[in-house]
């Protein structure tokens, strides 16, 4: 068992990593009170630019920032099918996110679960050296986690993203195929 991962502790991470940051997001839902009404805006049919939204604006501030150093921020999101609300909103929303430098690529939870990857629990990889591993409830509200150090865990989880890389398509690809 690792560390408990508190928001500072993920902001650490987040901030001082040297490389690369690497996300597998397997959650239908996120329960995310500072999202919300960007999400109700956008069913409505209404979206205003996550820019305009403080907490959104301020995490890609964090994400032009190190990638404006040369650091990679990458994410592989696993999408229901068809995609529920909350992701077609990150869908949406993900131009701003990829604007600011970071790469998001998709996959289907049946791809995802056909590779062998695992489709429970988020987590980032820090410099392929530090796991956060994130645990979240049903309806998505977030249950804390864990960050997790040990060289075999570490390993497994790289091998894991790259699986989840060579399975996935690109935001581009995503929205261009039939």
């Amino acid at each position: 068992m690792g560390e408990q991962l508190t928001g500072e502790d993920f902001n650490s991470l987040f901030r001082y990593f040297t490389d690369t940051a690497f996300r597998l997001e397997v959650q239908p839902v996120y329960a995310v009170t500072d999202e919300r009404e960007s999400i109700e805006e956008f069913l409505a049919g209404e979206p205003r630019p996550v820019t305009e939204f403080p907490f959104y604006a301020a995490w890609l501030d964090q994400i032009r920032a190190v990638t404006s150093q040369g650091r990679r921020v990458e994410r592989v999101r696993v999408l229901e099918e068809p995609p529920t609300d909350y992701q077609r909103w990150e869908m949406w929303s993900g131009q701003y996110n990829i604007d600011a430098g970071e790469t998001i690529r998709y996959i289907s939870r049946s791809r995802a679960i056909e590779a062998g990857l695992p489709v429970r629990d988020d987590w980032w990889l820090f410099d392929s050296q530090r796991l956060a591993l994130m645990r979240f409830a049903p309806d998505g509200e977030p249950l804390g986690g864990e960050i997790i150090s040990d060289s075999e865990t570490v390993a497994r989880h790289q091998a894991w993203w790259d699986l989840a890389v060579q399975h996935s398509v690109s935001a581009v690809e995503y929205r261009t195929a039939p």
